[in-house]
């Protein structure tokens, strides 16, 4: 895998990955989750907070469809937004 510097080019993680995550059938636990993330997936800009019920993720990943993958093994994913920040910097829509 190449090796990305962030910190050199705003747009390294391009796809600004938004989406609630609702408990199904145990406690949400947003320590474990962002966790998991920060170990497993390659991005930056992480934001995880909720509590049992609902959680809240913010995440800029080059890969959205993994991270999706895995949180909807975590609960029920709804409300996902998944915005492309080189298109909206270009002024480009979707």
């Amino acid at each position: 895998m190449a090796y990305i510097d962030a910190e050199d080019d705003q747009f390294a993680y391009r796809y600004d990955t938004q989406l609630l995550i609702d408990r199904r059938d145990k406690d949400l636990d947003e320590d474990e989750i962002n966790d998991y993330i920060t170990e497993h997936f390659d991005g930056n800009c992480l934001i995880a907070v909720g509590d049992e019920e609902m959680i809240k993720i913010h995440y800029h990943t080059n890969e959205p469809w993994k991270l999706l993958e895995y949180c909807s093994t975590v609960g029920e994913i709804y409300d996902i937004v998944v915005e492309d920040m080189i298109r909206q910097s270009d002024g480009k829509q979707g």
